[in-house]
C-alpha cells in the first residue's frame, strides 16, 4: 500500500509545476447512498442489494484538465436483510488516496455536451472494520483496500455539480466474514485463535452527491476546454483576408499575384505558369506583339519571317509538331486557364480559314492520382476545348475529341513540369 501511495504522491508533485492557471483545480466532494457486502458472508447471513448506510467526503486536486488526485474518507455499515437473515451489524471506515482521470475531457465530450462528464478513479487506502454483533471475540481489524470506480457528473453551475458514483472495494486482508460469525478461511480453526487467512473481501457502494468547485477562475478543470486560437473570429477573419490577398490576380492572366513574376501583363498576353509573357519562337518579341508567334522573325516584320509562308496548313502543322499550340488547365480541373484562351481562338480562326480541315482535340493529365481517374479527366479536358470550338462557330462534324490519360514524358516531381502535362493539344486529320 505504501508503494502505491508514494507513486500517486510522486505523480502529483512531479507534474504540479505544469498545472495550468486558466481553470480551478480544487474541489470538495460529498455524497451518500447504498452499499452491498458481496463476500465473504457466512450462511445463512445475507445483506440487502441496496443497503442504506454509506457516506463519504473528499478533496480533489486536478493537475491538469485530464488527470488529478483525490483524498477520500468513507464510512458506513453493513446490516442483515430483514426477514431473510439473522441479525448482524458491521461498521466500516475507509481512508484512501486515488488517482482521477477526467474521461469527459479525454474522450472530448464537448463535441456533443457541455453539461455531462465522467470521472474514473483508481487507488488504495486503509479500511477499519468493526463487528458490532459477533459470536466471536473480535477486536476491530484493519485491511488494505484497493478502490476503483466511475463518477458521472451533471453541471448545475460553474461552482456546483451533481455526482453519481459506483465504486468497487477489494480488502486485501480480511480475517473475518462481514457478518463476524466465522474466520475468513477454509482451514479448521480453534477459537479464539486467528488463522490470518488473508482472504479478500469485496463490497461496492453507489452514491449521489455534490461537487463544490473552489477557486477564482471561471471554470473548473472538469469542464475546461482548451481554446483553439484558429477558431476565434479575429483569427478566422485574418486567415480569410490572407487567402483573398493570395488569390488576387491584378492583370487577369489566370496567375495569382503571389505566383506572378509579371503582375502587369496586358489582358491579351499569353503567359506561362509563372505569369511571364511567352515568346514561343524565341525571336525576342512576346507572343501578344508577334504577328507570327510560332515562327522567328525580326522586329521589322513584327516577328514574321522575311519569306512569306504560302501554305498556312503546313504552318499550323509545324506549330503542332513543335508543341506551341496547347490549352492548359489547373490541377484536377477541366476549365482552361485564362492565358490559354488565345490558343483556342487561334485554332478556331485557322479552321474558319481552312474549311476542309478536320481536327482531333487530345486531352492529357499529369501523373498525380489514380490512372483511371486521370484518363477520365483528360477526356473531360478534351471535351471542354471541343465544346468551346463549337461555340466559336466550328461545325461539330469537323471535330473529335479523345482523352489520352497521363503524360509520362515529364518529371512528375516538378510542379512546373506537371503543369505542362495538364493540357490539350491538336492533331489535323
Amino acid at each position: 500500500m505504501k508503494k502505491v501511495i508514494l507513486i500517486l504522491v510522486y505523480l502529483c508533485l512531479s507534474t504540479i509545476g505544469y498545472a495550468q492557471k486558466e481553470f480551478n483545480q480544487w474541489s470538495i466532494e460529498t455524497s451518500a447512498g447504498f452499499n452491498k457486502a458481496m463476500s465473504p458472508l457466512a450462511p445463512p447471513y445475507l445483506t440487502p442489494t441496496l443497503n442504506v448506510g454509506h457516506f463519504d467526503v473528499g478533496a480533489r486536486y486536478m493537475i491538469n484538465e485530464k488527470f488529478g488526485i483525490k483524498g477520500i474518507f468513507e464510512a458506513g455499515s453493513f446490516s442483515n436483510w430483514e426477514g431473510k437473515s439473522p441479525d448482524f451489524k458491521t461498521n466500516y471506515m475507509n481512508l484512501g488516496l486515488v488517482g482521477v482521470a477526467n474521461l469527459g475531457r479525454i474522450w472530448n465530450f464537448e463535441s456533443f455536451t457541455r453539461k455531462f462528464g465522467f470521472l474514473g478513479h483508481f487507488g488504495t487506502g486503509v479500511t477499519r472494520i468493526k463487528y458490532i454483533t459477533s459470536p466471536l471475540p473480535i477486536v476491530p481489524e484493519y485491511s488494505q483496500v484497493i478502490k476503483t470506480g466511475i463518477t458521472g457528473l451533471f453541471k448545475f453551475s460553474q461552482n456546483i455539480a451533481l455526482s453519481g458514483k459506483i465504486e468497487m472495494n477489494y480488502n486485501s486482508r480480511q480475517d473475518f466474514t462481514f457478518d463476524g460469525s466465522q474466520y475468513n478461511t477454509s482451514l479448521p480453526v480453534t477459537v479464539p485463535e486467528n488463522p490470518r487467512g488473508h482472504a479478500t473481501g469485496v463490497w461496492w457502494v453507489g452514491t449521489l452527491g455534490l461537487n463544490f468547485y473552489l477557486g477564482s477562475n471561471e471554470q473548473h478543470a472538469d469542464w475546461y476546454i482548451k481554446p483553439d486560437p484558429y477558431l476565434t473570429k479575429d483569427e478566422l477573419a485574418s486567415q480569410i483576408s490572407s487567402i483573398k490577398d493570395m488569390l488576387k490576380d491584378s492583370d487577369g492572366d489566370g496567375i495569382p499575384d503571389y505566383l506572378d513574376k509579371e503582375p502587369n501583363t496586358p489582358a491579351d498576353a499569353r503567359v506561362g505558369t509563372d505569369g511571364v509573357t511567352l515568346d514561343s519562337d524565341g525571336d525576342g518579341l512576346a507572343d501578344h506583339l508577334d504577328k507570327c508567334p510560332f515562327l522567328p522573325g525580326p522586329g521589322a516584320t513584327s516577328g514574321c519571317p522575311v519569306e512569306e509562308i504560302i501554305n498556312q496548313e503546313d504552318y499550323f502543322k509545324k506549330a503542332i509538331q513543335d508543341n506551341y499550340v496547347n490549352v492548359y488547365f489547373s490541377f484536377d480541373s477541366s476549365k482552361p486557364l485564362a492565358f490559354s484562351i488565345s490558343s483556342i481562338q487561334y485554332v478556331s480562326n485557322f479552321l474558319k480559314r481552312n474549311p476542309g480541315i478536320k481536327l482531333e482535340v487530345r486531352g492529357y493529365a499529369d501523373e498525380i492520382g489514380p490512372e483511371n481517374y486521370n484518363l477520365k479527366l483528360s477526356e473531360k479536358r478534351a471535351q471542354a476545348v471541343h465544346d468551346l470550338l463549337i461555340k466559336s462557330g466550328i461545325d461539330a462534324a469537323r471535330l473529335t475529341f479523345k482523352g489520352y490519360g497521363e503524360d509520362t514524358s515529364v518529371d512528375k516531381n516538378s510542379e512546373n513540369a506537371r503543369q505542362m502535362a495538364r493540357r490539350t493539344s491538336f492533331e489535323i486529320k
